[in-house]
């Protein structure tokens, strides 16, 4: 069992049999982070993965149960970083998963270009300049607010850690989805899966996942839209999968 810090809890992770380490005082996972975990495209025996912006390593905890490949998350937050890294011992993967403490704008020089089968992000949403509540906690700012990495660094970067026709997966909210495309055809990321997530029926999307192969062929398949929750505010089906480990 780890040891936890003032403020800490551990909590499941969204019907799966594993655990993550969150704190009152930084950003929590959320719903965002399940369903892009839960809609990438992955190798299941074998391969290399890397998630940027990792938080407190909730994607990479999710993708384990679906692929035996080898697991890198990258946070550049001291205290969010060892919050995945306690996690990971807690869940027993670090066999499998390694967290990075580190700028996501090294991880080419660290890791080398073209090196990985899937890169995943769950970037900061908003620009710099939208944090406008100057009381805002740091942690916080930092994980929703582009304050050291904007989208486009985001996209540049994955576009150089990814193998030809491998798949580089993004959420993001679906405001930013012409921006996002237009960004990952500069650097020969082809959009070939999209698919909006609204709170419930009738609702605006209020989130994107978009899903890109390195050098793919043309051809963006729209999926049927997820909808969170049904009529008695329950989650649905389509963000409720079986997690049954590979």
């Amino acid at each position: 069992m780890v040891e936890l810090k003032p403020n800490e809890r551990i909590d499941e992770l969204f019907n799966t049999p594993l655990k993550v380490i969150q704190s009152k005082d930084y950003f929590a996972f959320s719903l965002d982070a399940v369903l892009l975990a839960n809609f990438v495209y992955v190798p299941i025996q074998r391969g290399k993965l890397i998630d940027l912006c990792t938080g407190n390593g909730a994607i990479p905890f999710i993708l384990s149960t679906r692929t035996k490949g080898e697991i890198t998350g990258i946070e550049i937050q001291q205290e969010i970083y060892d919050l995945a890294e306690r996690g990971n011992r807690l869940n027993g993967l670090d066999r499998q998963i390694n967290f990075i403490r580190d700028n996501i704008k090294n991880a080419t020089h660290r890791f080398g270009h073209h090196q990985y089968d899937v890169v995943t992000c769950n970037p900061p949403y908003f620009k710099k300049e939208q944090a406008r509540d100057q009381n805002i906690n740091e942690h916080v700012a930092i994980a929703r607010h582009e304050i050291h990495i904007t989208l486009e660094d985001v996209i540049t970067i994955s576009s150089s850690l990814v193998k030809q026709n491998g798949k580089v997966a993004l959420v993001h909210r679906p405001e930013r989805l012409v921006e996002m495309i237009t960004l990952m055809k500069k650097v020969d990321l082809e959009p070939k899966r999209c698919q909006f997530v609204h709170p419930k029926q009738g609702k605006p999307a209020n989130m994107v996942l978009i899903e890109a192969a390195y050098k793919g062929k043309p051809g963006l398949k729209v999926l049927p839209p997820i909808h969170v929750y049904d009529e008695k505010g329950h989650y649905t089906k389509e963000v409720w999968p079986s997690h049954e480990r590979v």
